[in-house]
């Protein structure tokens, strides 16, 4: 009951407000229910993309510009898995292809998972603490992943179709609402409920959370947070597979460069939610998502710049994002 006391609810209500002041401009009852539902599903897959780089500054305090690579990483293994499983994708049922898509996101967690654990041990370990080298070093890792995955699958564009049960739409009213986005903000839901419990409610989350207020006295008590630490990294790096399996079928096509495309919005939306929070990035990824479908709707050439005009926005009503983990 005190952290429900204690919550600073005003960045909570940016996402409603967003949604209500872009109706009248709208119009359209309708479109403006299709707009927002596909604007809350963006941005639950860019939570999801982005979820493993919060988890990764804000526990670990490393600046992972190569976070790119994990998400084109887990898309590609995505096209690998999902067109060995023809017969399951292209059934006329949505549970079926369900068992089609699950396998496809586990099989991309565990590759991105474990590029992720070889990608800490030599190439971020040694630059623990220095932010510079890991912003350089980082991104010299993400060129080289990328280059590995055109060696692996080519260069060229690899179309990634949604399964047969995913496609099309539901009408809610007179609104259309696509099945696939209904998916993602279930998806996006359920990886932010595990994070938030996972931290929150578990002997692990207490572990890390203490290792990074105070690491020697948590290692005094005979716990390795090296090994703490390193699990977070992996997990924040099968996170990014994850996202990157949500992008590609959102996309319905996948490029090495997919995941250099997207680190600018990742770190939009990082640094609107603070810098390392959990809630602020769900935040910042729905703000950034329902932005980019009002403006493009509304006025398509200021969609280029619209997530940029609203991280400076809201950076000039707090500075440190909304919900700031520390003063860093």
């Amino acid at each position: 009951m005190n952290f429900l006391k204690d919550m600073d609810w005003k960045p909570m209500a940016l996402v409603p407000l967003l949604a209500l002041a872009a109706l009248p401009a709208i119009g359209s009852p309708s479109t403006w229910l299709t707009l927002t539902v596909a604007g809350l599903a963006m941005g639950m897959i860019v939570f999801i993309i982005a979820s493993g780089l919060t988890l990764v500054f804000g526990l670990m305090d490393v600046l992972n510009f190569g976070h790119g690579v994990f998400i084109a990483l887990g898309a590609f293994v995505a096209t690998t898995v999902l067109g060995s499983m023809n017969a399951f994708t292209t059934a006329d049922s949505l549970w079926t292809n369900l068992l089609a898509l699950l396998p496809a996101m586990l099989v991309a967690m565990a590759v991105a998972g474990a590029l992720g654990l070889v990608f800490e041990r030599f190439i971020i370990r040694p630059v623990y603490g220095m932010h510079l080298k890991q912003i350089l070093i980082t991104m010299g890792g993400m060129i080289i992943g990328e280059e590995m995955i055109k060696v692996i699958w080519g260069p060229e564009q690899i179309p990634l179709p949604l399964p047969e049960g995913l496609r099309g739409s539901l009408l809610i009213g007179d609104a259309a609402v696509e099945k696939y986005r209904i998916v993602a903000v279930l998806v996006g839901t359920a990886v932010f409920a595990a994070m938030v419990w996972t931290l929150n409610r578990t002997k692990v989350g207490l572990l890390i959370r203490a290792g990074v207020q105070d690491r020697e006295m948590v290692e005094s008590l005979g716990y390795r947070i090296k090994r703490l630490f390193v699990g977070v990294f992996v997990a924040g790096s099968a996170l990014a597979g994850l996202g990157g399996v949500m992008w590609g079928l959102y996309q319905q096509n996948v490029v090495p460069q997919m995941g250099a495309q997207v680190n600018v919005l990742i770190f939009i939306v990082i640094i609107i939610g603070g810098l390392g929070s959990t809630l602020g990035a769900l935040i910042g990824a729905l703000l950034v998502g329902l932005m980019a479908n009002y403006t493009g709707f509304l006025v398509p050439k200021v969609a280029l710049f619209s997530n940029i005009a609203l991280m400076v926005a809201i950076l000039l009503w707090r500075p440190q994002g909304v919900y700031p983990v520390t003063s860093r």
